[in-house]
């Protein structure tokens, strides 16, 4: 099982791509705050976003729910690769109400998966 929640503030603005598939997802880097250590800065990457995403700008603190993925691709003749999560909700935390209906339903599913993981027959 693969499920993500992050909390944090946007260090740079949403900014839109175009890939040759002609999708339109849009990247932002999210950085989160730790206790009595360095911020961590997080690339999220997000797939058929709503309009108002292109809105999203820096120090705007949002909430994300998505999976972790790691893609290998060729830049300057070598294989490179990096590390991001693939948003399937970014929600602005000022909108109190709709964050944490996406944080309750990330943890649902995560722990239903992992009711299912811990109970199935090993072997």
């Amino acid at each position: 099982m693969n499920v993500v929640a992050l909390i944090g503030h946007l260090t740079r603005p949403a900014e839109q791509r175009v890939l040759p598939s002609a999708d339109r997802p849009i990247e932002l880097q999210v950085t989160t705050a730790r206790e009595s250590a360095r911020a961590e800065t997080v690339p999220v990457v997000w797939f058929d976003p709503p309009a108002s995403a292109a809105n999203l700008d820096v120090d705007e603190t949002v909430v994300v729910v998505g999976r972790v993925r790691r893609r290998f691709f060729r830049a300057g003749g070598a294989t490179q690769s990096r590390t991001e999560v693939v948003a399937t909700s970014v929600v602005p935390a000022r909108l109190a109400r709709r964050a944490r209906r996406i944080m309750a339903h990330a943890f649902a599913v995560a722990d239903e998966a992992a009711e299912v993981e811990l109970t199935a027959p090993v072997g």
